[in-house]
């Protein structure tokens, strides 16, 4: 699991709360409105179901650079831009029809989301200037099938393998009066199991109509080390050797969505999709144990208030086909942004809103296909007040993804 660990920790990215909008460039581009059109091997994590629409061997290879322009801390010492200003992702997928049976089988790895920043130089309090940090990513291995039930609805599912990591750093090198220790969390993780169903329905030759459901899945990470700085109690760093983090989930999803066909050119998507932040994303507790000195407290425990909404999801895509090789894509996507202002953080700035997105796709040869486009994060601030930050602290985070993919169909 160490090397998925090292590729989640630049981690800087969060959309819908801290889910990507779209898996898989055209699902991307289209503003993440896919529940309904889902025909290429990124099915496997928007809607199953779609796999059915493959009817030969398929490879989809893709990746996302994101570019944050404006990912910020601001306070009344400062007005800080994070150090992280770059995330490469990468995911990809494989499926082809099963002899003698109307169902298509795949496989797919993808990151799934995250959230997190990188503040190297923050002025704090106690008159120092340190690091404060959190990263937090998951991804996940997706095996199983869609099936052609009817001449008209298709039906899919996907258990899925997911793997999560968080490492935290915070005034770690600050010695400050005994009421505040300084710590650094890195190497806890967990592996957990997800479950995904779809169907889509194909009302007439114009109308597709698509739903999915996603079930929720706890991420209790645990096997990571703690360090404290007790120099402000004359201890210097304590290490503990049990540290657990618990709190985190992916969410409980329910989409819905239609596909609309105006015409021979034309492809016209929209989606709603509901999420359970509510149950996922409560308090997230953490807790320390088995330190290598007897003068310090053998368990620590803090709970940060989460308490996110729900969140409702509103995207919308078209696909215009402009030549024989070459097809238009454009979207948008909102969604509400589910963290309580009290409970913002620089360091979980998963308050993004809106999204447009451009893009296209070309034709190579008979069995090669570039789709490629970008993302815009449009900007987002919120105040809060914070007992480390004083009143009218800001966060802020704004960004733009570039999209590409590389198909294969034989």
């Amino acid at each position: 699991m160490g090397v998925l660990g090292l590729n989640l920790s630049t981690t800087a990215y969060a959309t819908n709360g801290i889910n990507l909008i779209g898996f898989g460039a055209e699902s991307s581009l289209m503003g993440g409105a896919d529940t309904a059109v889902a025909r290429d091997t990124s099915a496997l994590n928007t809607n199953p179901a779609g796999l059915a629409q493959i009817k030969t061997k398929a490879f989809d290879g893709f990746g996302q650079l994101l570019r944050t322009t404006d990912l910020a801390h601001q306070d009344a010492l400062n007005d800080q831009h994070a150090d992280n200003r770059y995330t490469l992702l990468a995911g990809g997928g494989y499926a082809e029809p099963l002899e003698n049976l109307p169902c298509t089988a795949g496989v797919g790895f993808f990151t799934q989301g995250g959230a997190g920043a990188v503040f190297k130089h923050i002025n704090n309090a106690f008159g120092t200037n340190d690091e404060m940090s959190s990263l937090f990513g998951s991804v996940k291995i997706t095996p199983w099938c869609g099936c052609q039930i009817t001449e008209k609805l298709s039906l899919g599912a996907t258990v899925s393998l997911i793997y999560a990591s968080i490492e935290q750093e915070f005034f770690y090198h600050t010695s400050a009066p005994p009421n505040f220790v300084g710590f650094k969390n890195k190497g806890a993780e967990t592996v957990r199991f997800g479950f995904k169903f779809g169907a889509q329905y194909r009302l007439t030759d114009q109308w597709v109509l698509g739903a999915s459901y996603t079930e929720k899945t706890k991420l209790p990470l645990t096997g990571g080390t703690a360090k404290f700085n007790f120099s402000g109690a004359g201890l210097g760093s304590i290490k503990y050797d049990e540290l657990s983090i618990k709190g985190f989930a992916l969410p409980r999803e329910v989409a819905i969505g239609a596909a609309f066909k105006p015409s021979e050119d034309w492809l016209l998507s929209a989606k709603i999709n509901w999420i359970n932040w509510a149950d996922a994303i409560q308090d997230v507790t953490t807790t320390a144990t088995d330190p290598n000195s007897l003068l310090v407290p053998q368990t620590i425990v803090t709970t940060t208030p989460q308490n996110w909404h729900n969140q409702m999801v509103y995207a919308f895509g078209a696909a215009y086909i402009y030549d024989d090789k070459t097809t238009l894509y454009a979207g948008y996507n909102y969604g509400k942004n589910p963290v309580p202002d009290n409970n913002a953080s620089p360091l979980l700035a998963a308050i993004l809103e809106r999204h447009i997105t451009l893009g296209f796709s070309r034709q190579l040869d008979e069995t090669w296909k570039l789709t490629s486009g970008i993302e815009l994060l449009l900007p987002k601030t919120v105040n809060y007040d914070s007992a480390l930050f004083g009143n009218d602290a800001e966060v802020r985070n704004e960004g733009a993804f570039f999209h590409m993919m590389f198909s294969k169909r034989w």
